[in-house]
């Protein structure tokens, strides 16, 4: 029988695919006794759901391709290894035996006690392997509990044709989606400013989050059909559904193509003013998806993506590898480097859960602060990578002249650590801040004094500004970049940073959505970095606007204070 659930639509286009689920969630452990008749038996299910996932593990690890980095085949044998480990593998059946409990509780029993003795170890890279240890465990509770984590589909199977269905996925997961060739993926969890939607958005596929229900719903292999675009999918569609989405996905598949070919056009109004438009990226390899969207510099390299899905920390030369790609593939193009943002809902190892709110806890800028020496690692790499192209830095969730400072005392640091090695870089690397507290926004002076260019983060600015946690899909309804203080501020910012000459550009979700880009240009927009799959849309419409009757008219949404109101002026704005 054909069943619709509707979300929220984080990527456009159709997908038309058989649903393969998957499970990232921690499960919830009962406890319960069993006979002493039963105690056998308990155990061999145990030793069974360890031999499950080292089968799962074993054919992950033959799925890495032969050009994927070593890091991943490491990551896998550290798993594989913690899983052969005596702790984890042979004391659980010692506990069952002595407690005649149920396999899940002695897991949890004795992964609760390897963890205590993690928290007492001193050594750093030793301490952060206990979320090698947590994840291991979880995989080994799923399998369990029937529900065996992410394997890779069956040989033979086309990638291109499978919808990933899970709960919830993190930004770390999607990342790792970008070494296959999926056609879809959907979860229950999730709001449309969330990073896992973010990452989502780079993967140019149609994508959908806050299903709520359809991993239970969905059953394996079945047929489903994902209009990312309204936010919707169809499962086991009949054949009259099929066919008008086959047509539809086609008709997409035509529009994009056609709008490829503004690639090389100069993004420039019908007045003859000259746009920006830079791409957001993740990871090197993406740079060939902003090159084919026609970007003209990236505005946004999200480094902490280098620090996840692997179980060990990126060294120095590691980074000013990934860096110096990313440069020379640019070939002179401006690259906008960020400082690693870690925390909130990319982590790289298991703090998060001890965080109250890790969105306003420690994290990005303040993170790297409370550890110098790894943010002065980060800093060398990427001053030793200026020397392979048009170098920016910035740094992230700045909120007062004391950050700041701080921030560019171990940058100083870190050049004289260069120069006492004898290793020559740009002297004269930009440095810019992210403006997404409002406290920073609002008290811009802060950083336009000490700093060489400003870009806005929309998407956190939102949330703070308006009180809503952005992965939070109960209250997704509430984001609204509409709302009457959002543009305000927007306002400010632009005006402030243009009468000081500051140099300021939005590399939020903002700037990839079309529906605004007249807007923001009207305010004084003239930088937009966004994901590379946005960059034809946000380019059409930059070259079918004339400026000076855009401008006066977003001006006056600016005095608007009803939300109503401005919806229905931007429709017009846009007509």
């Amino acid at each position: 029988m054909s069943l619709t659930i509707h979300g929220i639509g984080v990527s456009g286009g159709i997908a038309i695919g058989h649903a393969h689920l998957v499970s990232h969630t921690k499960l919830e452990v009962a406890h319960y006794d069993i006979p002493a008749e039963q105690v056998a038996d308990e155990s061999a299910r145990f030793d069974a759901a360890v031999k499950t996932v080292r089968d799962e593990l074993e054919q992950l690890r033959g799925t890495v391709p032969a050009g994927a980095p070593a890091e991943f085949g490491a990551f896998i044998d550290l798993h594989l290894m913690i899983l052969a480990d005596s702790t984890l593998s042979v004391v659980p059946r010692t506990i069952i035996r002595s407690e005649f409990c149920n396999a899940e509780w002695a897991l949890k029993i004795q992964t609760d006690e390897l963890l205590q003795q993690f928290d007492t170890i001193e050594d750093s890279y030793l301490r952060e392997r206990r979320t090698d240890v947590i994840q291991v465990a979880q995989r080994v509770m799923k399998a369990l509990s029937g529900q065996p984590g992410y394997a890779p589909p069956p040989a033979g199977d086309s990638e291109r044709n499978l919808v990933l269905v899970a709960h919830d996925l993190s930004p770390a997961d999607v990342v790792l989606f970008k070494q296959h060739q999926f056609a879809s993926f959907v979860t229950d969890l999730g709001g449309v400013t969330s990073h896992t939607a973010i990452v989502a958005r780079s993967l140019n596929i149609p994508c959908i989050v806050a299903l709520h229900h359809a991993r239970q719903l969905v059953r394996e292999n079945e047929i489903i059909i994902v209009d990312g675009t309204q936010g919707v999918i169809i499962v086991d569609p009949d054949a009259q559904v099929l066919a008008e989405y086959q047509l539809l996905q086609r008709e997409f598949g035509l529009e994009r193509q056609k709008l490829r070919r503004l690639r090389d056009t100069p993004a420039r109004t019908l007045d003859g003013i000259d746009v920006e438009l830079h791409a957001n990226i993740e990871l090197p390899g993406d740079v060939a998806l902003a090159l084919d969207g026609g970007a003209t510099g990236i505005g946004l390299f999200r480094t902490e993506f280098l620090f996840l899905n692997r179980p060990d920390l990126p060294d120095e030369d590691e980074q000013f590898e990934a860096y110096r790609q990313v440069l020379e593939e640019m070939d002179g193009r401006p690259v906008t480097i960020r400082t690693y943002d870690l925390g909130a809902d990319k982590q790289i190892d298991d703090s998060a859960r001890l965080a109250t709110n890790p969105a306003l806890g420690l994290r990005a800028i303040r993170l790297c602060l409370t550890e110098p020496k790894r943010f002065i690692t980060q800093l060398r790499a990427m001053l030793r990578a200026s020397l392979h192209g048009k170098l920016k830095i910035l740094i992230p969730m700045l909120m007062n002249a004391s950050e700041v400072d701080q921030a560019l005392q171990l940058l100083e640091q870190a050049k004289r650590s260069l120069d006492d090695d004898g290793i020559t870089y740009d002297r004269n690397v930009p440095v810019g801040g992210m403006v997404e507290i409002p406290a920073a926004a609002l008290a811009l002076g802060l950083l336009t004094k000490r700093l060489d260019f400003l870009s806005v983060g929309t998407n956190d600015l939102i949330q703070y500004m308006l009180a809503i946690d952005r992965t939070d899909d109960t209250v997704a309804h509430l984001y609204d970049p509409l709302h009457p203080a959002v543009l305000m501020v927007l306002g400010h910012i632009f005006r402030t940073a243009g009468k000081v000459g500051i140099p300021v550009s939005v590399c939020g979700e903002m700037a990839g959505d079309v529906a605004l880009t007249r807007l923001l240009l009207g305010l004084g927009l003239r930088r937009f970095s966004m994901h590379s799959a946005h960059l034809p849309d946000v380019k059409q419409r930059v070259l079918k606007t004339h400026l000076a009757e855009t401008a006066p008219f977003a001006r006056r949404m600016l005095r608007a204070t009803d939300p109503g109101r401005l919806h229905l002026m931007l429709d017009k704005l846009n007509a």
